[in-house]
Formats: C-alpha cells, structure tokens, sequence
C-alpha cells in the first residue's frame, strides 16, 4: 500500500497556521511515512513557519480584500484564477486522498479544485461564525470539523463533528508550574497577577487601556505581566522605561507563554479562535476585548458564545480604555465569580482536538469521500 498523501492549506494568521501544524503532527503520529504538502499565500507566515516545523510548502498568489485601495483589488480577479489553475496542478501532481481546509486566503482555491476533482475534502472551522468561502464549500465537504456549538446554521448537520481547534501542547501545560512562572518573570508568586496578551503583533487597545490606567496596578499592589506586541513594545517602553515599576513586567514577546499562563491569576487578552482554546485549557477566570478588525466580527461572536455560557467576561474594544482595567481589578478581588468563570470555561474545553481530526482525515482517506 502506498503512504496516504494529505494537502494541508490555510495560512495567514498563527490563529491558522498552527492548528494545521497540530493536525499534521498528528497525522504523522498515525500514520509516519504519510506524505503531507501544505499549501499558502505567498508572502504570509505559513511560508515561513511551516518549513520550520519541518513541512513542505507551495505558496499561491492569493489574497484578500484591501480595505481602502481600489487599485490593489482590481487584480483579486486574476489572482483567484490563476490560483485556482495553479490549485488545479497541485491536486494532479501530488493526487492527495484527502484536503484539508483550515482558513485562511489559501484555503479556498485548493478546496474548491479538490471538490472539482471529486477529492474528499474536510474543512475545520474554527470561529463560532463561519465566513463566506467556508460556508460555500461547506456544502460539499465531507467533514466539517468545529469548535462551537450551533454551527448547523451554516453547514449541513450531518457533515459536523465538534471536535474543537487544535492548540499546542506546551503552551497550555501549566499545571504545577505557578512559582517558576513567577520565577522566570521575576514575580512574588504570593501576589495576585494579571496576565495582559494581545498577540506577538500587539493590540492598540489592549496597550492603551493599560498604560492610560498603568498607576491602578500599583496602588492596589497588583502585579502586571504585560506583553504589548513588537508594534508597541519600543513606544510604551520609551514612555514608561524598562523597569517602570517592580510589579510590573513589560514584554514585547512571551517566549514561555505556558509560565506566563500559569503565573497569572486572571487573563485579558483578544477572542481569536485559538486563543479561546488555549484559555478553555487553562481553566482560569478571562477577560475578552474582541478585536473589532477581523472579517465579519468573528472575534465577537467567539466571545459571545463564552459569555452565554457565563465563562468569560467581555468588553468591548470601544470601552475598553475607560473600563477594563477596573473591571480587572474587581473581577481579580472578587473570589466566587472568579471561580464560575475559571470553573465554566473548563467545562468548554475540548483537549484532543488534534488526534479528532487527524482520525477523521485518515477516514476520509480510507473511505474516498461521503459516507
């Protein structure tokens, strides 16, 4: 028997990037010698984050909408076709068994000639909302892997399997690892911390809410991990300098995010789909501020579908400057609420989302398509 052969694409965001690195790893725990090409936009980050985890990649000249540039957009007409042609070769010179779909620019060519040739193909959607190219594809894929519950509004019910969105392992190892968290940043382990994250790249929000209200930490002797992103660690540092305060720990990136995960007594951070899986993991109370610039407000609804659940508290990116650091400060003294939040969050969290799909793609393998 030949090895199974796999196209894996997607790409543009880590949000994307490394739950297809997960279900790769994972096929490859299953099955060793299966043969796996990932295909990306060129120019994202999958270009260079896949190599680096040891995969081979083919990029597409592909991209999405620009906001503001007419001129820009008049060639997203030549680049879809063109990317679908190139798409089109892909699927005749590797002949995958299956594809995989996990968002991102990439993600809708490759899908769309895989359904052309009638490959079975498995999308993973990983927001509570579905966007326009899942959606379409949705209605000829034979598995649609979820996160969120109630999806059935955008796919066909019997395709669906909650298996949640892959994350990785040693970020969402935090069990027992409290003191060397505080020992690494430098903390007393015995004072109440709050973890602030807004992504490697930053959250403007998130850092302005809490340099404006920066004092607030020290007076109620508070200890801060504040990892502002490489767009706006330089300016806060140059404001503030490096060592502002001893309670306060300014970050430009998290290296060990699993320490800082585990040093904190509460999290703020955006409500990508990734994100909300690690801290589904974690088990600890959340602060959401939704980033209002993603397509079609996915980081809201993510939000939303915690807060129904009473498992997270949000607020919004347009209050966030005058209300959220005060809202961390007593939602951090205030013990009962803390642990519905930390308790209710756990319950939503789904660990093997991985090896689901991996065991579902291998399926899919095995049986040519539809059950």
């Amino acid at each position: 028997m030949r090895a199974t052969r796999i196209i894996i694409s997607g790409g543009g965001t880590g949000g994307h990037i490394f739950p297809a690195i997960s279900i790769a790893n994972a096929l490859r725990r299953m099955e060793p010698g299966c043969e796996i090409l990932f295909v990306g936009a060129t120019g994202r980050m999958e270009m260079e984050k896949v190599p680096a985890a040891g995969y081979k990649i083919v990029g597409l000249n592909i991209s999405g909408i620009q906001r503001g540039s007419i001129v820009k957009n008049l060639s997203l007409p030549f680049k879809l076709l063109g990317s679908v042609r190139k798409a089109l070769r892909l699927i005749a010179d590797f002949k995958p068994d299956v594809v995989v779909g996990v968002g991102g620019y990439a993600s809708g060519p490759i899908l769309y000639a895989a359904s052309s040739k009638n490959i079975p193909y498995l999308i993973q959607e990983q927001n509570s909302y579905a966007g326009i190219t899942n959606k379409w594809l949705g209605k000829n894929a034979s598995k649609v892997c979820v996160a969120f519950d109630g999806m059935e509004q955008f796919f066909p019910a019997d395709r669906i399997l909650k298996t949640g969105n892959p994350v990785r392992k040693d970020v969402v190892d935090v069990l027992n690892k409290h003191h060397a968290g505080a020992e690494l940043l430098k903390l007393d382990p015995l004072k109440k911390t709050i973890l602030v994250t807004g992504g490697s790249l930053g959250a403007g929000t998130l850092n302005k809410s809490i340099e404006k209200h920066i004092l607030d930490f020290i007076d109620a002797d508070v200890q801060l991990i504040w990892q502002t992103g490489k767009f706006y660690y330089k300016g806060i540092i140059e404001r503030l300098g490096l060592d502002f305060n001893p309670n306060i720990r300014i970050l430009e990136f998290l290296n060990k995010m699993d320490l800082a995960y585990a040093a904190a007594d509460l999290i703020i951070s955006r409500a990508g789909a990734g994100t909300i899986a690690e801290l589904c993991l974690i088990k600890k109370p959340v602060i959401l501020v939704p980033s209002p610039n993603v397509a079609e407000d996915h980081q809201t609804k993510n939000a939303l579908a915690l807060v129904k659940n009473n498992a997270a508290l949000m607020i919004t990116d347009s209050s966030a400057e005058d209300t959220l650091v005060k809202e961390a400060l007593s939602l951090l003294n205030d013990k009962d609420k803390s642990k519905i939040y930390a308790d209710n969050i756990g319950k939503m969290a789904l660990p093997d989302a991985d090896d689901m799909i991996a065991d579902q793609v291998m399926l899919l393998a095995r049986k040519g398509g539809l059950d």
